[in-house]
């Protein structure tokens, strides 16, 4: 079967990527990273694509009078780098409901949380201040609704009783580091659709 063509979406750092680029160097694996696309310039994540030979591009929103322009944008870049599959990973804009219906099925996120629980944003905050014994992260598919696609995959942390943001938001990413190429491949291979 061949490889799945996937494109990563980031606004920063890039460090799922990453996770995906290594993840895809193994030869069993059902995906290929194809081409990055950020909306930041300045992303860090643009130049783990370059060391790794992917094609990246940047496409600014701020270049686009409105967010469906931009998705637009963004949809003829993936259209024409003939992607499959689409993640989302740092990508800091919430998406058109035209976007995500073009795309649905083929669209995935991670969120910090335990989804349902703690959409949107400040989850880490939210979860300490709620005296909860544990978080995680959720890969998902996306729909119009945010935060609230079919989940794929989770991983579950425990809430330690001296955590910070900070070292909570730590000890999630690196299990995002783990779970979301995880999540690509179940979609990728053909064991989780959407439903």
């Amino acid at each position: 079967m061949p490889r799945k063509r996937t494109a990563v979406l980031i606004s920063g750092r890039g460090s799922n990527l990453q996770a995906f680029i290594e993840a895809a160097r193994a030869p069993d694996y059902p995906a290929q990273i194809a081409l990055v696309i950020s909306n930041v310039a300045s992303a860090e994540g643009l130049e783990r694509a370059r060391r790794a030979g992917i094609p990246a591009c940047v496409i600014s929103h701020k270049d686009f009078e409105s967010r469906e322009a931009f998705d637009r944008a963004v949809d003829a870049e993936l259209r024409a780098a003939k992607i499959d599959i689409i993640c989302l990973a740092g990508f800091m804009r919430i998406l058109s409901d035209w976007f995500v219906t073009q795309w649905e099925g083929r669209l995935l996120n991670i969120h910090p949380s335990l989804l349902p629980a703690y959409k949107g944003t400040n989850v880490h905050a939210r979860v300490l201040a709620a005296g909860e014994r544990r978080s995680g992260c959720t890969v998902h598919f996306v729909v119009p609704e945010l935060d609230s696609g079919p989940v794929i995959a989770q991983a579950k942390v425990p809430v330690l009783p001296d955590d910070t943001e900070e070292t909570l938001a730590a000890r999630i990413l690196a299990e995002e580091h783990r779970l979301y190429p995880e999540g690509l491949r179940r979609v990728a291979s053909g064991e989780v659709t959407f439903v």
